[in-house]
């Protein structure tokens, strides 16, 4: 029999063709020998034809897909089929994309699409991992309780995507509130003394200069600072969301004493996690890597990532590969050169995990607390130097005229 599939070889380039075997699960093993990993096949044809139906992007919340993971884990685990159960989250979701999403997987589904499949037409959504899972949990039999690993994962995702999110946005309306508050006083405050300090017989002070030209320029030229600083900002926004502006960022932050060894703690974390549900989904040692590296931003992780699937492939352990470049925590390192020899890879990267999510936590309310501080602190020293610079000729005028007095 003839199976159309897609697959990824060890380099990331994507693979398609057909293969003859007896079964689905056969012609994925015979791929599997040629190091290549699955990420869709079907029976002929079948996976071009509905390739071309594959739907666009569609912006859909981590907390979204945690929700869906644990839903269809907990009506699964009590027997409802699948496709009743794809139908169920379908009626009871608002989100117009998340509605779209589910009714063409549900029709996917209809059509005799297995869900893996079905959920690879939309990739965007349902990352590598998640499909890998899903896939895995179909071979074996026991979707209900890969599912309920699934949602655990998922929802710790979420949790900890939140816990950031919270954490910054403080900062982050602090800082606004203060770009505002510093707008206002030299665009609209400090023009009203300039009326006055223009009578004065006394020097201005330099601060007091520098603030008054740089109240004209804003008052000469906002129509064109405005849409300036807009641009400046969108750029900024968009060129961090690339991938070089995210290798950037990581590269800079993991040269940065401290606030290196945090960020090497949340990507250790996240590789980990990933890591130790594949493994204990009985997901192949090297397709774990593959998949764990496809879910990482940096670009000194998925070069960490890649040297580790080729030490793997040489026959060498894995905690020798992430031994190499300082990029995971020593600590860790050492838990996985124990886990391989007890032969508890799984158990312990899911411990290690647990332990660095904890810390980092920690770590997330720590910096919160210490930011909030310190940009109230900044802003407050601002004000004062905008006030001071406003009121320090009317003292100096003051001063002169008791003395003369």
């Amino acid at each position: 029999m003839s199976y159309t599939y897609e697959a990824y070889d060890s380099a990331g380039a994507l693979q398609k063709g057909v293969i003859e075997a007896a079964s689905v699960d056969e012609a994925t093993e015979l791929l599997r020998a040629k190091k290549l990993f699955v990420s869709s096949i079907a029976e002929g044809g079948s996976v071009s034809t509905k390739k071309k139906r594959k739907l666009g992007s569609k912006r859909v919340s981590s907390k979204t897909i945690a929700m869906f993971a644990r839903e269809l884990a907990v009506l699964v685990s009590t027997g409802t089929p699948i496709l009743d159960a794809i139908a169920s989250l379908k009626r009871q979701s608002r989100d117009e994309n998340w509605i779209a999403v589910l009714a063409d997987v549900q029709r996917r589904l209809e059509e005799g699409d297995s869900l893996s499949v079905a959920l690879e037409a939309h990739s965007s959504v349902f990352d590598a991992v998640f499909r890998s899972l899903v896939s895995a949990g179909e071979s074996s039999g026991h979707l209900d309780a890969m599912l309920t690993r699934l949602a655990i994962l998922t929802r710790r995702q979420a949790q900890i995507k939140a816990n950031i999110s919270g954490a910054m946005v403080y900062p982050i309306l602090l800082t606004g509130i203060s770009l505002i508050v510093l707008g206002v006083m030299i665009g609209v405050v400090l023009p009203r003394f300039s009326g006055l300090f223009e009578t004065l017989d006394t020097p201005l002070p330099p601060t007091t200069k520098i603030l008054m030209s740089m109240s004209d320029i804003m008052r000469s030229y906002w129509w064109g600072i405005i849409p300036v600083f807009i641009g400046l900002v969108s750029a900024l926004v968009v060129w961090l969301r690339s991938e070089s502006g995210t290798d950037a960022v990581g590269t800079i932050i993991l040269k940065t004493p401290n606030v290196g060894d945090i960020y090497r703690q949340f990507n250790t974390a996240r590789i980990t996690r990933l890591m130790g549900v594949l493994l204990e989904a009985h997901v192949p040692m090297l397709d774990a890597i593959h998949l764990t590296r496809q879910s990482v931003s940096h670009r000194s992780y998925r070069e960490l990532l890649t040297n580790a699937e080729d030490a793997v492939t040489k026959g060498e352990t894995i905690s020798s590969a992430f031994d190499r470049g300082g990029l995971i925590v020593p600590s860790v390192v050492e838990a996985l050169r124990n886990g391989e020899q007890s032969g508890r890879l799984g158990d312990v990267l899911n411990s290690v995990s647990d332990y660095l999510d904890e810390e980092n936590e920690t770590i997330v309310r720590s910096i919160s607390s210490i930011i909030e501080p310190v940009i109230m602190i900044i802003l407050g020293i601002f004000v004062g130097i905008v006030a001071i610079s406003m009121f320090l000729p009317l003292f100096d005028l003051t001063a002169s005229t008791g003395g003369g007095g």
